[in-house]
């Protein structure tokens, strides 16, 4: 029997049930049992998240029946995880990640124009949407998936991960999926993170078949670069690491203090060269100033890619977004 805490919405059920059935298909006979928990980001579905404290507010309560071994793992959407884990807890598995996109519903990017009301939570999917379409109007959006498909804004938009659309068959019209290009992602989207007990041999070895080696590089560099920056701030923050082919060579490090124009979508992942790119940004929150670099670095020490960029981030313009926003807090 492997006891899996979850939260209870339905995007969060469907990421437990798939690795109920990962660790099912590897463990034939094995017993998985779900175990739905409620969040403190669940029981304050009014308030935005960042004024939660931004990452963990959907997290705590399941780490807290883990390490109270009520469960034995809990399944999370891997970008609510804090980049730095919990003393008593381990990150044991990172199945194989979604698409990171992000997606525009109920109006494409080219008809929104000053004035457009774009509905999102996010502080990183505002500054961004800000820098590339100047005059939008946002409105704050909480609630699970559906909900959020039914506030669509008459002439405008909600930003909705795609991610979370495909694993919920869910095809809204009209919809636009985002270049990375133009919307960088949340550290870790699209991906699961599966934790448990630190030194429950028993549970990280069973959950060894549900992680995914290729997704747990790209996730640990992302999550390295959050680290980097201070942790879970509330400024709008994203990265996003892909794999390169052999014969891939490292750049120097690029900046961009705008936001790109549309470009191709990502192409697919050669995962053959054990080199990773990554590329981080930091943003203003009103869109008005965004730092980006990328770098690219061995994939067997994602943490120092991470680190890398954080670096070059900071040393651009970053330090001084953080500086004041560390003034503007009360």
């Amino acid at each position: 029997m492997v006891r899996l805490a979850t939260r209870a919405s339905p995007l969060a059920l469907w990421q437990a049930r798939h690795v109920a059935s990962l660790l099912e298909s590897a463990n034939p006979g094995l017993a998985v049992e779900l175990l739905p928990v409620r969040t403190t980001g669940d029981r304050q579905s009014e308030v935005p998240v960042w004024e939660m404290g931004g990452r963990g507010v959907f997290v705590g309560e399941l780490q807290a029946a883990v390490l109270a071994g009520r469960a034995d793992a809990a399944v999370h959407s891997a970008k609510d995880l804090q980049p730095i884990e919990p003393p008593g807890l381990c990150l044991a598995a990172v199945p194989e990640r979604a698409d990171p996109r992000d997606a525009l519903v109920g109006a494409r990017l080219a008809e929104l124009g000053p004035g457009a009301v774009v509905a999102t939570g996010s502080q990183r999917r505002r500054a961004q949407l800000a820098a590339l379409v100047p005059g939008l109007v946002f409105k704050s959006l909480r609630g699970n998936i559906s909900t959020r498909l039914d506030k669509v804004p008459p002439g405008g938009a909600v930003v909705m991960a795609l991610a979370a659309l495909q694993r919920l068959g869910l095809q809204p019209e009209p919809l636009e999926v985002l270049s990375t290009d133009v919307m960088l992602p949340q550290v870790a989207q699209g991906a699961i993170g599966v934790e448990c007990r630190a030194g429950d041999e028993r549970t990280m070895e069973l959950l060894s078949c549900a992680d995914d080696a290729s997704t747990r590089a790209t996730v640990e560099a992302e999550r390295a670069f959050l680290a980097a920056l201070g942790g879970g701030c509330d400024l709008p923050v994203a990265a996003y690491a892909t794999w390169l082919p052999a014969t891939s060579h490292a750049p120097g490090p690029s900046i961009a203090r705008q936001a790109a124009g549309p470009t191709s979508q990502p192409e697919a992942l050669g995962r053959s060269g054990g080199r990773l790119s990554l590329t981080g940004l930091l943003a203003a929150a009103d869109g008005s100033v965004l730092v980006r670099q990328q770098a690219n670095g061995p994939a067997d020490d994602p943490a120092s890619l991470g680190q890398e960029v954080a670096r070059a981030v900071l040393a651009a313009g970053g330090e001084e977004l953080l500086a004041s926003f560390r003034e503007s807090r009360p």
